[in-house]
């Protein structure tokens, strides 16, 4: 009722506090339990944490408990306390046996899908969601089991279009009289519509769902629904209609607001704004976007890194646990054999060695897991080379080291030309090969201490380290026919591609990053404009340009 009928679900729960003084003491922690989940619903998350930690703690019902800790664990994440949520989900995963109820291991089974496909962790989302099937209670439909199971495989980016997962979600939600969820699984399918450039198709899914969304008023639909049009009519050439919708997603977000929804409409602004040559626009845009992709990629990153901080504890705590164990026994063993003989004293010092040796081994395999984790969070995952956001905090950090020595660098702005062409005619496999190709072919140029990462999509950025503006042009000249004059093989087909290459120096731009940016992607801008597979520097300044 909290979700299909909202308003009777308040209603409902204004006549339990006029009598609530009648309440028996078990039905008082089902009511504190109700007012929790209605403050989570209007979006006070402060106001509902302390009464459902209360419930946990003292309401003496597991199977309470049990969905008291399945509503705080949504909570901790839409506050982002990924660590203490995480926690908090160890611990239901411990308490699931003791479940009697179907409808309380229900809520918890969904609850951990729904957090685990949040950090990465999309196979045990996958088996959680399937768990939940076994677990349906006498009041609920197979329509959330479905609906996790869908959103695991499409975070797993094991979903197309075409899937029948995704069909059997719609259709199952559809007649359960499920409006939410309904429109998020319809979403779902707009976005792989996107994703596989069917945009047409794509924007039938968003008309249809358009009257529900807005009814629902619920914030992310909406604004999903918003971004999704805007990428859609952007791929069908229709630029006044991806404006607005565009437009619209970014008037109706919050002060401050960090999003993917957000990232994806500042991106279609940014490109049209740059398809009609109105630089001042594009650079705004492009400014924007860039804080939203940094602040993208962190949510991304943190629920990660708070699962993965979480999991080194526990084993940590499991390595101290076994190494105290082993101590214990050995302790023992020395007592029992004091009065043997040297045979007996060899075979004590071999169970230390198997005892140290087991202490090391797990250190290392944890120290192993770390850098493991400390290098997927700084590379790119498909190139290995920096990603965007590692490449512009080390470049910041690089730049500062150089104002104060009063040394100077050049930054690279790098586009492949009609690279989308290549996607569209051989699939995104190629694509991925001619990245993987670009990004070895420029390696073979530059220098160790030379910063090279992966901005987005096609583009690349280098910043070239105590290089003044004609060694850079000279280096990026040769990156630009290294690139033209080596096509990749690929599958019995020659990829032949080119790239269009901006310069910003310190020498005329400062050491401030933003305005290094800013000006290799006006020269980058200047590059594609004129007519692609050309580098030039310092745009508005003094231009060079190599064709």
């Amino acid at each position: 009722m909290r979700i299909k009928d909202h308003r009777l679900f308040a209603q409902r729960l204004a006549l339990l506090h006029r009598v609530s003084p009648t309440l028996t003491p078990a039905e008082q922690w089902q009511l504190k339990y109700l007012d929790a989940l209605e403050s989570s619903l209007d979006g006070n998350f402060a106001a509902a944490t302390e009464p459902l930690r209360d419930v946990i703690d003292h309401s003496g019902d597991v199977d309470l408990a049990a969905k008291a800790s399945a509503a705080l664990l949504t909570n901790l994440t839409a506050t982002h306390r990924y660590e203490a949520a995480f926690k908090l989900a160890n611990e239901m995963t411990l308490n699931l046996p003791k479940l009697r109820s179907r409808e309380s291991r229900f809520q918890t089974l969904g609850a951990l899908s729904q957090m685990l496909n949040f950090a990465g962790q999309t196979e045990l989302a996958t088996k959680y969601a399937q768990m939940m099937m076994n677990t349906i209670p006498e009041n609920a439909t197979e329509c959330d089991p479905d609906f996790k199971l869908a959103a695991a495989l499409s975070n797993a980016d094991k979903l197309r279009s075409s899937s029948t997962e995704l069909a059997r979600v719609i259709k199952t939600c559809t007649a359960a009289h499920e409006p939410v969820v309904t429109a998020a699984a319809e979403l779902i399918l707009s976005s792989l519509y996107l994703k596989e450039k069917q945009p047409s198709k794509a924007l039938s899914v968003l008309n249809q769902i358009n009257p529900t969304v807005i009814k629902n008023r619920y914030y992310p639909h909406l604004l999903s629904s918003l971004s999704q049009r805007a990428q859609a009519y952007e791929q069908l050439g229709q630029d006044e209609n991806a404006k607005k919708a565009a437009k619209e997603a970014i008037a109706i977000a919050k002060p401050g607001e960090i999003s993917g929804y957000l990232r994806s409409a500042l991106e279609v602004l940014y490109k049209i704004a740059r398809k009609e040559g109105n630089a001042a626009d594009a650079l705004n845009y492009y400014e924007q976007f860039v804080v939203q992709d940094k602040g993208y990629m962190n949510d991304l990153s943190v629920p990660v890194i708070a699962y993965q901080t979480v999991q080194q504890k526990v084993l940590t705590q499991k390595l101290e646990a076994e190494s105290l164990s082993k101590q214990n026994r050995i302790l023992t063993l020395q007592q029992e054999l004091d009065a043997k003989a040297v045979e007996t004293s060899r075979l004590y010092i071999v169970l230390l060695l198997i005892g140290l040796t087991g202490i090391v081994l797990w250190l290392l395999r944890l120290k192993h897991s770390q850098l493991r984790f400390k290098r997927m969070a700084t590379r790119d995952g498909l190139t290995g080379i920096l990603n965007h956001q590692h490449f512009i905090n080390e470049s910041e950090r690089q730049l500062r080291h150089l104002e104060r020595k009063s040394g100077h660098a050049s930054l690279l702005w790098m586009d492949l030309d009609h690279f989308k062409q290549i996607n569209d005619t051989h699939g995104h496999a190629a694509g991925d090969a001619v990245l993987r190709h670009i990004v070895a072919v420029c390696n073979d140029h530059l220098r160790p201490g030379d910063l090279f990462g992966r901005l987005g999509g096609e583009e690349f950025g280098i910043l070239l380290l105590e290089c003044e503006r004609d060694h850079a042009i000279a280096i990026a000249d040769r990156i630009r026919l290294a690139i033209e004059g080596n096509p990749l093989e690929h599958e019995g087909m020659m990829l032949k591609v080119s790239a269009s290459v901006g310069i910003a120096s310190t020498y005329n731009a400062g050491h401030a990053l933003q305005r290094l940016c800013r000006q290799a992607d006006a020269a980058l801008y200047r590059a594609k404009r004129d007519g692609r597979n050309r580098v030039i520097a310092d745009a508005g300044e003094g231009t060079s340009v190599f064709v």
